[in-house]
């Protein structure tokens, strides 16, 4: 049985538990709290980036076919 390199066990996951128990104590809640309002945001922004770029190939799909269409017509003399 091969196991993956990156993979989590049980007793890696216990060791961050522990870890992260040592060195937050009572502010652990609010690191996570934190955390997770930090995930979202980042999400938040991957996603305009995504829009983004979404948008500049639309803009320039629509550019490269509207210039065709302008060649096209330029040929046959429309």
């Amino acid at each position: 049985m091969t196991t993956l390199a990156w993979a989590i066990g049980p007793w890696e996951i216990t060791a961050i538990v522990v870890i992260a128990v040592l060195l937050f104590g009572r502010r652990l809640p609010e690191v996570g709290r934190n955390l997770g309002k930090a995930l979202i945001e980042f999400k938040k922004g991957l996603r305009g980036v995504k829009d983004e770029v979404d948008e500049t190939i639309d803009e320039a799909t629509d550019t490269a076919s509207k210039s065709e269409s302008d060649d096209k017509n330029e040929i046959t003399g429309d």
